[in-house]
């Protein structure tokens, strides 16, 4: 299964210090009280034509088959709440890929296994014996995951009744290397050997195996390929296919789709591809060649014995270069010469900054070496813990007691702690000698802590918040709450992370009003606790101190370009645009400010250029250049030879808290796969399967010819606005820098950007005001896409849905799938072009109906 794997969550979960300090739930609240009477598939953000479960938590696409005119779409569900957890089955038909009827779950979790991702094949020649040739069975194999042992393996169910009701097999597993990442086969026919095929990941070594089998049951190993490509997390659900280059059915490619969570190519979550050839035992890569950074002027190469002019503060960059890997460090590679800057002196446990003197910026570009933790910069964040902002102290948790404050269940005790409990990780970041702290007795224990009546007369509450990261809202919340009139009204969780830090709420809007505070653990898993202390009201908002390992670029003080590393200690080509900032003066700032795992950063070759150096994970290659679409796989025996795919769309970087109920996880719209030759090299594209047309209400509204100089402007007007749209635009280039479209646009700015930069030659979709984006630091922000203009024109097809978008560039071979969180308001549809003109050659824009009714 891709993904939530309770060792594997939990591990990303330590290192990953990605997740938000403060799950802002103004927002996202308001839409889950008012879903909970919404009529079904009416609520706000619900899909019109995406496959959702009628409610609870769905993850990876599993199961994908065709079989006597039905495609069966299985997959990861929790059939016990909105959160990742009791693995099973969930499964829908479609007889188009659009419309789907969810059916009965199909394989559910018992007391011994969850039942994580996996494939389903019709065995028409009842190979396994399971059914017979005149009723063959559809066989289900899935990655077993042990639950006393944390093992994974391979296993069997079969269906003898189109999959409506299934039975384990008895041997199960088929496949045990006794491993704990091990899992999502692929399996299919492979004609020329007569035989099973089995595409089956090793995930955490970066690697995919091939297994042959004649009876799916006894399985025979014949290769591994990897590591290969991006490797900046696990890899995860892969796939195997064939497909016709530009439809000659005499050049056959075959294409190996490998999911890498995290290190995708937007952040966290991504499917990647490679093209290459199978001889039925191995596949291999075509060989893309060796890279060279673009050539420049080297500023900083870590080469003597000390910093030079560079100034360090703390002990984690010690007193000059390192030569490699320092004591307790794994092995370092991918820097140049025989030095560099790494913080891991004396661990992760120590911080510091290295920062180099001033200069001029005369070059478009500053590229770099990076590696190590993946901690990103967060704006707001200030590097030294000051004074707590002036303000009136609702609790300091100081004095031995509650005070007047109730507590429930076992998880708080009958007094603050004083620090760190036995079997926890060191706590830190509170002030004085106690907090709350809930991991009394361990991460079993729950119960709720709520403060009494006080008037909210100032415009925030400040505190200090550490712990597990589970939001107001999810099953089991790890969270603190405000509440008005018993309803919550605001909210923050932890981090994964045992160091409290500032988090704070603005409440101006509610001056006056009578509130509580409730600190709630309602937990019993991984980093199923909360660490509290120092709540206040204040007119100052607190300031965070930074957790990130970071490389910055500091202009007038400020951090105007920043990029970390990606948990590994391997380095790797970054770049920063230095365009908008040329002939201002500037400081390099290497930053280590985390003392948890993965909390060092690693830096090299700092060097001035004309041209942006790739990293391997831009030079890789992607299904998909968005934050949300995960797990991608493609059905086996659809009719006519098409290969169609999948993916989940949705990131694990904030899977676990997106504003939706009763559901949580979507999928993707099915697409149509195909290899084609652009720019000279063969590339695999995608367009939504054919049958969305389907949904087209009435005839496009349309605008052409229309030249659009330095300014934003209604697209159409009325005809063309809409929460569910298809849109397909052609622009042709002249000199503005940026242009494109702006879809659910509406009052206080709010709109989602889809557009063209000339400069890059990037498509990109920018969420940064697209609704509620606050409920996790990763989710705002613009993911790109490299596309070059055909014979001067961009073309553009953009599904549109009450809570995502889905961006098809050029022929296919640029997609931008995320997801939005808009007001239901908010439905205009705009045309822009930023400094210069474009000409919109024609856009055509139709309604969709919901595939719902």
């Amino acid at each position: 299964m891709s993904s939530g794997r309770v060792p594997r969550q939990a591990r990303v979960r330590m290192i990953a210090a990605v997740a938000t300090v403060c799950a802002l739930a103004a927002a996202p609240l308001a839409p889950q009280a008012a879903a909970a009477d919404a009529p079904p598939y009416s609520e706000t953000y619900r899909p019109q034509f995406h496959f959702t479960p009628q409610k609870n938590w769905m993850n990876d696409p599993n199961g994908l088959v065709y079989y006597k005119g039905e495609y069966h779409l299985f997959y990861q569900y929790n059939p016990n709440g909105t959160s990742w957890g009791d693995m099973s089955w969930g499964h829908a038909v479609s007889t188009d890929l659009v419309h789907w009827k969810e059916l009965p779950l199909a394989l559910t979790h018992d007391d011994e296994e969850m039942v994580f991702s996996g494939s389903a094949v019709v065995d028409r020649d009842n190979t396994t014996g399971f059914g017979t040739r005149k009723n063959p069975p559809m066989v289900a194999v899935y990655t077993r995951y042990d639950k006393s042992t944390g093992i994974q393996s391979q296993a069997l169910a079969y269906s003898t009744d189109r999959g409506r009701t299934w039975t384990r097999y008895q041997g199960n597993p088929v496949i045990d290397i006794g491993s704990r990442d091990f899992r999502d086969p692929k399996v299919q026919w492979y004609e020329p050997t007569k035989s099973w095929l089995m595409t089956v990941s090793l995930s955490a070594e970066h690697k995919v195996r091939f297994y042959s089998s004649k009876n799916l049951k006894d399985w025979t190993l014949l290769s591994e390929f990897g590591p290969a490509g991006a490797t900046g997390g696990v890899w995860e659900c892969p796939d195997l296919f064939p497909l016709a280059v530009d439809g000659n059915p005499d050049t056959i490619k075959w294409v190996l789709v490998v999911n890498i969570n995290p290190g995708g190519i937007a952040g966290g979550s991504a499917a990647q591809y490679f093209v290459g050839d199978f001889d039925g035992t191995t596949f291999t890569a075509e060989d893309k060649g060796s890279y060279t950074p673009p050539a420049g002027t080297v500023v900083q190469d870590f080469e003597g014995s000390g910093f030079g002019a560079w100034t360090t503060t703390g002990t984690a960059f010690g007193d000059g270069p390192a030569a490699g890997a320092l004591a307790g460090q794994g092995t370092v590679e991918g820097f140049d010469g025989t030095g560099l800057a790494n913080s891991f002196h004396s661990g992760d446990g120590t911080t510091g900054t290295l920062t180099s003197p001033e200069f001029t910026l005369a070059s478009p570009y500053l590229n770099f070496k990076v590696g190590g933790g993946r901690h990103p910069h967060e704006p707001g964040t200030v590097l030294e813990q000051g004074p707590p902002p002036a303000g009136t102290v609702l609790a300091d948790f100081e004095g031995g007691s509650y005070g007047d404050w109730t507590a429930t269940g076992d998880a708080f005790g009958s007094a603050p702690a004083t620090g760190t409990l036995p079997g926890q990780q060191q706590v830190s970041g509170f002030l004085g000698g106690g907090l709350v702290n809930t991991f009394l007795g361990g991460d079993a224990t729950t119960g709720t802590l709520t403060s009494p009546e006080f008037t909210l007369d100032k415009k925030y509450i400040d505190f200090l918040i550490g712990g597990g990261n589970h939001p107001a809202g999810s099953d089991s919340p790890t969270a603190v709450e405000l509440l008005v009139d018993g309803q919550v009204v605001r909210s923050a969780t932890g981090r994964d992370a045992e160091a409290l830090n500032w988090a704070s709420w603005d409440v101006s809007d509610l001056a006056g009003r009578t509130a509580r505070i409730r600190i709630v653990d309602g937990n019993t898993g991984g980093w199923g606790h909360i660490n509290v202390d120092h709540i206040m009201l204040s007119d100052t908002k607190a300031q965070p101190v930074s957790q990130e390992t970071s490389v910055n670029l500091l202009v007038d003080g400020q951090v105007v370009r920043s990029a970390t590393g990606s948990d590994s200690e391997t380095l790797d080509w970054a770049s920063f645009d230095l365009r908008p900032y040329l002939g201002k003066t500037a400081r390099i700032q290497i930053v280590d400010h985390n003392t948890g795992g993965w909390g060092h950063i690693l830096a090299d070759q700092f060097t001035a250029a004309d041209a942006p150096a790739l990293s391997a994970l831009q030079r890789a290659d992607w299904a998909d250049y968005g934050k949300d679409y995960y797990a991608a796989v493609s059905w086996e025996d659809a009719p006519g030879g098409k290969r169609y795919m999948i993916g989940w769309m949705n990131n694990w970087d904030y899977s676990g808290a997106v504003p939706t109920s009763p559901w949580r996880g979507a999928q993707s719209i099915p697409r149509e796969m195909a290899l084609r030759t652009v720019d000279g090299r063969v590339r695999l594209t995608s367009k939504p399967v054919n049958s969305v047309a389907s949904l087209r209400q009435g005839d496009a509204a349309t605008a052409t010819g229309v030249t659009v100089k330095n300014t934003s402007q209604p697209l159409i007007g009325p005809a063309a606005e809409g929460k569910a749209l298809d849109i397909e635009a052609t622009f042709s280039l002249e000199d503005a820098e940026r242009f494109g479209l702006k879809v659910r646009t509406g009052a206080g700015g709010e709109e989602t950007v889809i557009g063209y930069d000339t400069t890059t030659q990037q498509l990109y979709v920018d969420r940064t005001r697209s609704g509620a984006v606050d409920f996790n630091s990763t989710f705002p922000g613009v993911q790109t896409a490299p596309l070059k203009p055909r014979n001067g024109k961009v073309t553009l097809r953009i599904l549109v849905d009450w809570s995502s978008v889905e961006v098809f560039g050029g022929s296919g071979e640029a997609v931008i799938t995320d997801q939005i969180f808009p007001d239901p308001a908010s439905q205009g549809v705009r045309v822009f072009a930023e400094n210069g003109s474009v000409k919109l050659d024609r856009a055509s824009v139709w309604h969709l109906a919901s595939a719902h009714h």
